[in-house]
């Protein structure tokens, strides 16, 4: 469960995060199927705290997990290293090797290849069909993987006005995923469908004024010459600068 740090003693596990990032909902939820207690400080990712660019020098990302003092990055990494440390807190990996391997393999495989959203549409209808869950009778590492992102799907679609995964054609993907956020421990942890509506269209906007920008600025360049862009031609507008709720990898 989640705690407020109290100023004194460092806490056991402290986690780096943003509120809009689905790998930081990775750990969160993960940390609460665990019932494991912690301390979450938000970033503001458009101006990163010089503790998060200390634990994390590599990628300068969320989320990064602290326990006792030592900190992980990368959010599958963390999650296995949580079922290595709390083997007798609500596992996450089965205990069968091959389905352990099975796992971490799709896991890899949707984050570099599919996206989860698509990699959950997937594999309910391949290598795991018949399963209430990927991970079985309760949420697992793939659920949890898959799971935070999915939900983008519903955002996404109502910005766009696009169907993306159609629950006709992926009758088996929509069941598991109203399973999924059924869960208490998904609740918690997933903000609102209106609060990430609100985020996707500011995104979208900064992205259409961005792409805007990028085309009057070349129509000017074309239509000038080099001397009179040079001498003549005031500086061209800066674009307009990206919200910092937008500067979240979802």
């Amino acid at each position: 469960m989640e705690k407020q740090e109290n100023g004194g003693e460092a806490p056991e596990l402290k986690l780096f995060g943003s509120w809009a990032s689905s790998y930081t909902h990775r750990v969160q939820l993960a940390l609460r199927l665990k019932a494991l207690e912690f301390v979450y400080a938000e970033e503001d990712l458009g101006n990163k705290s010089e503790a998060l660019l200390r634990l994390n020098p590599v990628h300068k990302k969320v989320p990064v997990l602290v326990h006792r003092g030592r900190p992980l990055a990368e959010s599958v990494i963390i999650l296995q290293y949580l079922d290595d440390a709390w083997p007798e807190s609500r596992p996450l990996l089965p205990s069968d090797p091959f389905d352990r391997a099975l796992a971490r393999f799709w896991c890899h495989f949707a984050d570099d290849k599919l996206g989860p959203a698509v990699g959950a549409a997937e594999l309910r209808e391949g290598a795991f069909k018949g399963r209430r869950f990927f991970g079985g009778d309760q949420v697992g590492l793939l659920d949890v993987v898959l799971g935070c992102g999915s939900y983008w799907l519903a955002v996404f679609e109502e910005v766009t006005g696009v169907r993306l995964v159609d629950a006709d054609a992926f009758p088996l993907f929509h069941a598991w995923l109203r399973d999924f956020e059924a869960q208490e421990e998904v609740k918690e942890t997933i903000p609102s469908v209106d609060r990430l509506l609100e985020y996707a269209r500011g995104l979208r906007q900064m992205l259409l004024a961005l792409a805007a920008g990028a085309g009057a600025g070349a129509a000017a360049a074309a239509g000038s010459s080099p001397v009179t862009a040079a001498v003549d031609a005031p500086a061209p507008a800066a674009p307009p600068a990206a919200p910092q709720a937008a500067a979240v990898d979802i």
